[in-house]
């Protein structure tokens, strides 16, 4: 299976960015007048947003992406940053004519969302933070051993069952309908383009180590809706081995931006794990419905 063969669950656009990358999307509800950016999470594509979409379309234009190098993306050696993601981003808005948008990003992706709102302060409209990472803070040391944990052949010998295991971390209660995010992972081990996804995966938390914004979450200016189920399990990350940050929650890592970001607005939901918008996508809707309207 090549990733190309993945099936999407809305139609899939590609356009043709510098450097030679394709990026792949999809739009639905063009024609709303609110207009919503969906990035997703680390090793993740665009079907993370398959519970959301059919529903949010009815009230905004939804655009979701997959980032270069993964999904549908062009792969290639990229120079992954979190500057290289914003540019990304924006460029992307230029090619369609967008000028301001809301920006909904999932784990990475809300990493990845904070930056772009600081760096590209006229371009967001609202933020909606999905379990996202960088609110949490790591020295020198534990990003060092969380970088050494994480490698491309660790990634590539992956067996089925880590594969599997990888997925269901991310949830407190996995629904049967989130199965395919196991299926596509383990099947997509033979692809041409792999070794080049892992690598994208493995930069992709460099960067966000390198390139931290959990000081900087007081210069957002935005409307900020911050959801985090109860049960994530995926933030605090415990440090491998070392037993750092056992002692912090969720709940207090969610409180921590809370307080930093003014204008915004914290929503815990019970017995459900890291990605909320698909375990508790119900509550995640009203939620995303009731702030941007």
């Amino acid at each position: 299976m090549e990733f190309s063969d993945l099936k999407y669950p809305y139609k899939t656009k590609l356009i043709n960015l510098k450097d030679n990358i394709t990026l792949a999307y999809a739009d639905e509800g063009e024609n709303k007048k609110e207009t919503i950016v969906f990035i997703h999470g680390l090793a993740s594509y665009m079907p993370a947003w398959k519970m959301n979409i059919p529903i949010l379309k009815n009230h905004f234009r939804c655009i979701p992406i997959d980032l270069p190098g993964y999904g549908k993306s062009s792969k290639n050696d990229y120079p992954v940053s979190m500057d290289f993601y914003a540019d990304i981003i924006i460029e992307f808005l230029d090619k369609l004519g967008i000028n301001k948008v809301t920006l909904a990003g999932h784990s990475m992706g809300g990493h990845i969302s904070i930056f772009t709102t600081i760096k590209y302060p006229e371009r967001v409209s609202k933020l909606v933070l999905a379990s996202p990472a960088g609110f949490e803070i790591f020295n020198e040391f534990e990003s060092r051993i969380l970088k050494n944990f994480m490698t491309v052949d660790s990634l590539i010998n992956n067996s089925a069952e880590q594969l599997k295991q990888n997925v269901l971390v991310n949830f407190y209660k996995m629904p049967k309908d989130a199965e395919f995010m196991i299926e596509d992972r383990i099947a997509l081990k033979d692809a041409k383009d792999f070794r080049l996804y892992c690598s994208s995966v493995v930069k992709s938390l460099h960067a966000m180590l390198d390139e931290p914004v959990s000081e900087k979450l007081n210069l957002i200016k935005q409307q900020t809706l911050i959801l985090f189920g109860e049960n994530d399990s995926l933030i605090p990350s415990i440090i491998p081995s070392q037993g750092l940050h056992k002692n912090l929650t969720t709940k207090l890592i969610a409180n921590s931006g809370f307080f930093k970001i003014n204008n915004s607005k914290l929503v815990m939901i019970p017995e459900c794990g890291h990605f909320s918008q698909f375990e508790k996508y119900e509550k995640f809707n009203t939620a995303v419905i009731e702030f941007l309207k």
